[in-house]
């Protein structure tokens, strides 16, 4: 499966020298795609980052620079991704292609241009980000085996964790794409019913129990018919790139609506995501084996060749008053289970149909150790055991004030393919509600 190509090479430098620090997210091999504005040109439009500055791809396509294939009008002033990713694979390798030859070390073109250097890069502190895509649908997975595996042990027997159809499915549920926000929006605790153990009727109030979700999503970058299924090995070429994903969860609103249908009003609040898209051609160097799965999957869900990703995951917590984050768990995407292309496979399979810019989660994402768990549900163990803090403040579940921060890479021979922040703060609970 592997296919790395000249854009890849860890020994390429940018003449942006920020861009060749070997901890910066965005070197020259990430080139990652978003949407920005400024406070001297705020008409939302499309931008590159590459070290410290955002490339501004509307004022290049203007000046000529960048032309991606296919196109019969401008797509980077668009104030989303969607009619750029609409262009299909060939053209999203092609423009990566372009802007990796423009930027790197040597190439004059732009670089000496100082006219529209001055406009065309700007500088991610003075710039505000966006949504990327327009997301016509958000589907939320179950993927991760240690965390439906400790979200069992918890709730039901632990030694039958694991629902039977859990090892035969990618189980999902149908998501709110109107509620998914770009990193920095603060978040509301949201209000619900609550059945409390001692009363026989459930209260309606704030949410006790907010956790985070550690996740990444995939944007899908072409969709199918409606009727014709995507085959899980063909299903990576319908996937345009990845964000780290925060899908927030009002625990104790869950557990008591969650039966029969699911996930509702738990989910539907606030889901956050980060403003840069990784493409899945940046991560190619990152292929590792997913883990084995047995029993084998059904003949629809099988593919040959690695496609798990050697990514990097954190959370950091900063309660409102503390001066600095603490990091509460580090884990790895290269723990799930079932991988992004046996998801789209299955969503598919029963003639659903999918469409440029749809959003779908990996679901929370826990390795093997107490550390590498990936929500607050189980790094206290459902509240039994509260976590410590840097600043000396102990948690169970968020409180009000509280930041989370998701942040992701990829570490490379001298470089990091990195996906910035997925931040949020949690603002108290509408009161008055009845």
């Amino acid at each position: 499966m592997t296919s790395l190509n000249e854009t890849h090479d860890p020994k390429l430098k940018s003449w942006i020298s920020s861009a060749n620090d070997p901890a910066c997210d965005f070197p020259i091999q990430n080139l990652p795609f978003g949407i920005f504005s400024t406070a001297d040109d705020p008409q939302p439009r499309v931008g590159v980052a590459i070290g410290e500055v955002i490339v501004d791809l509307a004022a290049l396509e203007a000046a000529g620079l960048v032309s991606p294939p296919g196109a019969e009008q401008p797509v980077f002033a668009a104030a989303t991704l969607n009619p750029f990713i609409a262009l299909g694979r060939a053209a999203w390798r092609d423009t990566r292609l372009q802007l990796s030859r423009l930027l790197r070390e040597g190439t004059a073109t732009l670089r000496d241009n100082s006219a529209l250097r001055e406009r065309a890069l700007v500088k991610q502190a003075v710039a505000t980000l966006h949504l990327p895509v327009d997301i016509p649908g958000y589907t939320d997975f179950y993927s991760s085996k240690e965390h439906a595996t400790n979200v069992g042990a918890m709730f039901r027997d632990p030694k039958n964790a694991l629902l039977p159809n859990w090892l035969e499915i990618p189980i999902g549920y149908n998501g709110r794409a109107s509620s998914v926000v770009v990193s920095g929006t603060p978040v509301r605790r949201p209000n619900g019913q609550i059945k409390l153990p001692d009363q026989e009727r459930p209260v309606f109030g704030p949410c006790r129990r907010l956790d985070i979700e550690l996740e990444t999503g995939f944007i899908v970058g072409q969709g199918n018919a409606l009727g014709e299924p995507i085959a899980c090995e063909d299903a990576e070429q319908h996937i345009f790139g990845m964000v780290l994903l925060n899908d927030w969860s009002a625990r104790d609103i869950q557990q008591w609506e969650y039966v029969p249908l699911g996930p509702f009003n738990a989910k539907t609040f606030a889901t956050t995501i980060s403003p840069w898209i990784v493409t899945l051609d940046a991560l190619e160097p990152f292929r590792v084996a997913q883990p084995e799965q047995s029993p084998q999957p059904l003949p629809y869900l099988r593919h040959a060749g690695q496609h798990g990703f050697d990514i990097h995951l954190e959370v950091r917590m900063r309660p409102a008053q503390a001066a600095r984050a603490s990091t509460i768990s580090r884990t790895n995407f290269k723990y799930m289970y079932w991988t992004m292309a046996q998801q789209l496979a299955h969503h598919t399979v029963s003639g659903c149909n999918t469409r440029v810019g749809d959003l779908m989660g990996s679901g929370t994402i826990s390795g093997p150790t107490p550390d590498s768990y990936g929500s607050l549900l189980e790094i206290t163990w459902g509240g039994k055991h509260p976590m410590t803090l840097e600043s000396g403040e102990t948690r169970t579940f968020i409180e009000d004030g509280d930041e989370l921060t998701l942040v992701g890479w990829c570490q490379g021979d001298g470089y990091r393919v990195g996906f910035g922040e997925c931040r949020g703060q949690i603002l108290p609970a509408l009161s008055g509600a009845r």
